[in-house]
């Protein structure tokens, strides 16, 4: 992103006004105005311009306006159609934009961004974020080819900052969206972004959160669908000990999980929040 770019802020009130919108809250839709916050979300995307970016969540456009400025070529998925007119006049003089409204989980990657290269920028709300990654980046066999057929070189998303504290945690306070995030790349806070740099006003602050992703995850493709079995069962009911969390999870007498657990060096009196991602790596390629 070119730091003498200075576009001018986006009336956001105005233009909801003028479409007779109201954000919904049940999308996230807290719209980021402010426009030191849509410089630093940008810049912290290191686009260049030969780069496609695949924006997921453009809103109204604000941050699709700053991508347009640094990219070859954006494109800008959004869920609600209802966004469509008001988007479509903020980017009116952007050629090299094209809008999709659709389901980011729905569609065809490779279709969207064709074959080559290409970033993402999105501002997601927290529970559609561990799906969103896994779309982007997972090639295993359980997740269709469309899904998988075209991986990003690096993913910028900006989410809540108690979101962003959970993809970068280590053992001890790890988590699945941590795991989920991990295995494919090295997430890194790389901005603050205050409530009141949104409209409406959020209740929490922001992060961006840079992925520096792997030339190929840490856990072999093939063997993917097998590690998300592992870690949901092991978080979804992450105050038992893991012995009892895993037999529920995977429906397996606890008797035979303590035996497997043992067998791979991993005490079952543990929880999963304690457990390494290479530690997870263990038990997928060790057999019941």
């Amino acid at each position: 992103m070119d730091p003498a770019v200075n576009l001018p802020p986006l009336d956001v009130p105005a233009l909801l006004r003028a479409y007779a919108l109201r954000p919904k809250k049940g999308l996230g839709q807290n719209f980021l105005v402010d426009p030191v916050a849509l410089s630093r979300v940008a810049a912290a995307a290191e686009i260049g311009p030969g780069d496609v970016v695949l924006e997921i969540g453009p809103g109204l456009g604000s941050l699709t306006r700053y991508l347009a400025h640094a990219a070859r070529r954006v494109v800008a998925v959004e869920l609600d159609g209802s966004l469509f007119p008001a988007l479509r006049q903020v980017l009116a003089g952007y050629d090299n934009v094209t809008l999709i409204q659709g389901d980011i989980l729905d569609l065809d990657l490779a279709a969207l961004v064709g074959s080559g290269g290409y970033v993402v920028a999105a501002n997601i709300p927290y529970y559609i974020t561990s799906a969103v990654i896994r779309h982007l980046l997972d090639r295993s066999p359980g997740q269709g080819e469309g899904a998988a057929a075209a991986r990003p070189e690096r993913i910028t998303l900006t989410v809540q900052k108690e979101v962003g504290r959970r993809m970068i945690a280590q053992p001890g306070e790890m988590n699945l969206l941590a795991l989920s995030v991990q295995v494919f790349g090295a997430p890194r806070l790389a901005a603050s972004i205050p409530a009141g740099a949104f409209y409406p006003v959020p209740d929490v602050d922001s992060s961006v959160v840079c992925i520096d992703l792997y030339p190929q995850p840490l856990i072999a493709e093939a063997s993917l669908d097998r590690f998300f079995e592992l870690v949901r069962a092991g978080f979804h009911q992450k105050r038992k000990k893991l012995r009892n969390a895993l037999s529920a999870g995977l429906g397996v007498s606890p008797l035979e999980i303590e035996t497997w657990l043992k067998a791979a060096g991993i005490d079952p009196g543990r929880r999963a929040e304690t457990l390494s991602l290479e530690e997870w790596k263990t038990l997928v390629f060790h057999p019941f």
